[in-house]
């Protein structure tokens, strides 16, 4: 079979130390908070502007906006301050910066991306596309969270990528989310089967409720229920944790893409939120929705979840629903086929599946769609990214892991009214990994999130053995014909 001529583009996304956020460094223990708010509350007014004044001078050309973050850090160390003196704004500021430190968020990694058509598509030349790129990035700790980056393809099929700001900032974590009844009992009852003891807490609740709304409920149920027994206790504990997985983000309209980092809120993310898949979903009326399947990961289990967004500022976080909803790499197909939303998944940690549901948060009945068939993928398979349509079909880009662990990218083309049916497959990888693509942090994988067709070209973006990214393009004609011959 003829090879595949793939245009390397002269682009490496690598990680960058110096782009750092401020996160909370408080002490379990509260003894330690304590002291540590006593030695502040011991120096002179003259001293705490002093330290203040060389925290500034070292670390506010760092951030946007240092102050806002230390006050916040103060709030939440505020009921161990054992005085009832009213405080000056520099001694809260040192207090905050006290229980705060530094954190690099790519500088480890910057890999697995994910590309798709940026929501502005304004002002550009004729043939040209504005794109989002995702991408994982993970630092101390192989703590991962999202970054974003964005740039143009122009129509002759170069890319630029917009400038990258030295600057990150975590969005504001909205306190009064909103939940849809449906889908919240729907995962309730997968977590708590018998839903005797949820039932007082949810029925009083409308079909879409917030999350003042639930505590008003939670603690209702409290006053009513004596004794509180271990099961409710567990079971409300259950709704608290479930609340606290789906929440929502906005970020301020004026920062640029690469400004933009989402970082693990939920204890279910705490170790990590990996390997988003962005796409860009058709409704049936036109409207356009951002979908991401991630996988959350706690450092124990993982879990998979989604994002939605219109415009990449305000984020809804949800947990997926459904006995199907196991395992990593779920992929959502960009528009309803025959009515019905569609997901690829890999359930069993080895071959491809399909699911078919009429709900895109809620999950049954995967069908197998591929086992490995080559000795480059005889370990397992799984996609890189959602489905892409064609006239020919939807193009499905897959991964194969095969002799010592290696990871190549490869490509099959399924039915375009039957996504069940497989009708090609490529026999040799389409990447795979070479040169100083092999050395990283997982040696020897290439791996990708998604891809997207602009003009007569598939662009694909992917990570060079967990480490950093660059984007490779290709003929879409001649890879048809491979797939279809």
């Amino acid at each position: 079979m003829r090879t595949l001529h793939l245009c390397r583009h002269d682009l490496e996304l690598s990680p960058e130390s110096s782009r750092v956020i401020i996160r909370p460094f408080i002490p379990a223990e509260t003894k330690r908070i304590i002291t540590i708010i006593g030695r502040s509350l011991a120096l002179t007014e003259t001293e705490v502007t002093h330290e203040l004044r060389n925290l500034r001078s070292e670390f506010d050309t760092r951030h946007f906006d240092i102050e806002r973050v230390l006050l916040h850090h103060y709030d939440k160390v505020l009921p161990h301050v054992f005085t009832e003196r009213r405080l000056s704004r520099n001694r809260r500021l040192l207090i905050g910066a006290l229980f705060s430190g530094e954190y690099a968020l790519e500088s480890a990694a910057l890999f697995n991306p994910s590309i798709v058509p940026h929501p502005d598509q304004a002002d550009l030349p004729e043939g040209a596309l504005r794109f989002v790129m995702s991408l994982r990035a993970t630092g101390e700790g192989h703590i991962s969270s999202i970054e974003f980056r964005s740039g143009i393809i122009a129509a002759d099929g170069f890319i630029s990528m917009d400038p990258i700001s030295r600057y990150l900032t975590v969005p504001e974590v909205l306190p009064n989310p909103g939940y849809r009844k449906k889908s919240f009992l729907s995962k309730l009852n997968e977590m708590c089967p018998d839903g005797s003891c949820h039932d007082a807490v949810m029925a009083p609740l409308a079909d879409w409720f917030t999350l003042s709304d639930l505590k008003k409920s939670i603690v209702a149920v409290r006053e009513e229920t004596q004794p509180i027994t271990r099961e409710l206790t567990r079971t409300l504990e259950r709704i608290q944790w479930l609340a606290d997985s789906n929440y929502e983000l906005r970020f301020p309209p004026h920062l640029a893409m690469s400004e933009r980092i989402i970082f693990p809120v939920s204890a279910n993310e705490s170790n990590g939120i990996e390997d988003a898949r962005f796409v860009r979903f058709t409704e049936e009326d036109g409207s356009h929705m951002y979908y991401a399947t991630y996988t959350a990961y706690n450092g124990r289990s993982i879990l998979p979840q989604m994002i939605e967004t219109h415009d990449f500022l305000d984020f809804r976080i949800l947990t997926l629903n459904g006995a199907a909803v196991q395992n990593k790499g779920m992929a959502l197909f960009p528009r309803k086929v025959n009515g019905q939303y569609l997901m690829l998944s890999r359930q069993d940690d080895e071959n491809l599946f399909l699911m078919r549901s009429h709900n895109p948060h809620h999950w049954e009945n995967p069908q197998l769609l591929m086992r490995p068939a080559e000795n480059w993928e005889s370990v397992k398979i799984g996609n890189c990214g959602s489905p892409i349509e064609t006239e020919a079909g939807w193009i499905v880009l897959t991964h194969g892991v095969g002799p010592m662990r290696k990871y190549c990218i490869g490509a099959a083309l399924l039915d375009l009214n039957d996504p069940s049916r497989v009708i090609g497959r490529l026999r040799q990888p389409l990447l795979a990994p070479e040169g100083n693509e092999r050395e990283g942090y997982v040696p020897n994988v290439v791996y990708s999130c998604g891809a997207l067709i602009h003009g007569e070209r598939l662009v694909l973006p992917y990570a060079m053995s967990d480490k950093a990214s660059a984007v490779v393009s290709l003929s879409l004609e001649a890879l048809l014909a491979q797939l279809k011959g």
